[in-house]
């Protein structure tokens, strides 16, 4: 095997499927061969926004970052060939949207006994970024109200997480119909159809005028992050996790968030976390059966069809939730 199928973007908008050598192995690396491999909301604001941070020419199947595949060749001593792994690489290593992954070991975990499919196991990824940014921020959310601005599956994961922490009620809003409707299973206790329904009223109406004690951004939009100070309480936190989708300044109403003396954080980099504790974590919630994500992934195409998948997941049209990539 010396040929494989990659993702290539050739102009902003617009990826294809080329045919390419395989690259080598080097010292600390795997060669896996990708089963499946998943459209994050950053890989949009990427192909979609241009923002990515990493210079020209960017690596075979970028940029892929959530997949599950087989080591085929291993020049670690912690993986063999055979062993099925989870791969969550740096932006530098992203390649998940190609046949085969020459990626470094440090950004891969074997997966556990799991009697579904491996694709379920995929959503580890973003799943443990998500457990990263609680554990890193240990949010206490016993009895508060949480906000959640977009329902990805990174804001599925964060209602979850909430309810599991104790929230007392979690609002999310989102302008897909079919993302509010899975949203119940995930712990959201009230959905709001953004661009029809008044977010800001819908969020006072229920919190007596307060707004949220915690509000998740997890669009990394321009519009969502002008409009996240109006949603929460004065003294509140915000937990700005989605990637932007511009790398230009953005409007952001200071005098509000000022007055209401708000404090902001930011949250990225789980691959960095020793033995990607975050990740594991996820991949034994999925495991055990503890969360349900078997319903998550909506779309599978194959690799040839990338440019249509990634519109398919830009355009959320046909109910799309979650779009994948297969491999065989």
């Amino acid at each position: 095997m010396t040929k494989m199928r990659s993702a290539r973007m050739v102009e902003l908008g617009r990826m294809i499927c080329e045919e390419i050598d395989v690259r080598p192995v080097a010292e600390g690396q795997l060669l896996v061969k990708t089963h499946h491999a998943s459209i994050c909301g950053s890989d949009l604001h990427v192909v979609f926004g241009g923002t990515s941070l990493t210079p020209p020419p960017e690596p075979p199947g970028f940029p892929g970052h959530e997949g599950v595949g087989e080591v085929l060749e291993s020049r670690d001593k912690r993986f063999r060939p055979g062993d099925l792994v989870l791969t969550c690489p740096w932006s530098t290593d992203a390649g998940c949207f190609a046949d085969y992954q020459t990626i470094t070991a440090d950004y891969c975990l074997r997966l556990p006994r799991y009697d579904g499919p491996t694709e379920d196991l995929m959503m580890a990824q973003q799943l443990g970024a998500v457990l990263f940014a609680f554990r890193r921020n240990r949010l206490d959310l016993h009895g508060k109200t949480v906000m959640i601005m977009g329902l990805g599956s990174s804001g599925q994961f964060f209602a979850y997480l909430a309810k599991r922490a104790g929230a007392a009620r979690v609002i999310a809003s989102d302008k897909s119909a079919a993302r509010i409707a899975a949203s119940s299973a995930f712990g959201v206790d009230v959905a709001v159809m953004a661009g029809i329904d008044d977010v800001v009223q819908t969020v006072n109406d229920h919190t007596d005028g307060e707004g949220a004690d915690l509000l998740i951004e997890a669009v990394g939009s321009q519009e969502a992050l002008l409009q996240s100070v109006d949603l929460v309480k004065a003294s509140g936190e915000m937990l700005l996790f989605g990637i932007p989708d511009t790398t230009e300044n953005v409007s952001f109403n200071f005098n509000t968030f000022f007055r209401k003396k708000l404090t902001a954080f930011t949250e990225y980099g789980a691959q960095h976390e020793p033995d990607l504790v975050s990740f594991a974590q996820g991949l034994r919630l999925i495991a055990s059966g503890e969360i349900d994500v078997s319903k998550m992934v909506s779309h599978t195409l194959p690799i040839e069809k990338i440019d249509e998948a990634l519109h398919l997941a830009h355009n959320r049209n046909d109910n799309a939730l979650k779009v994948s990539l297969s491999f065989s």
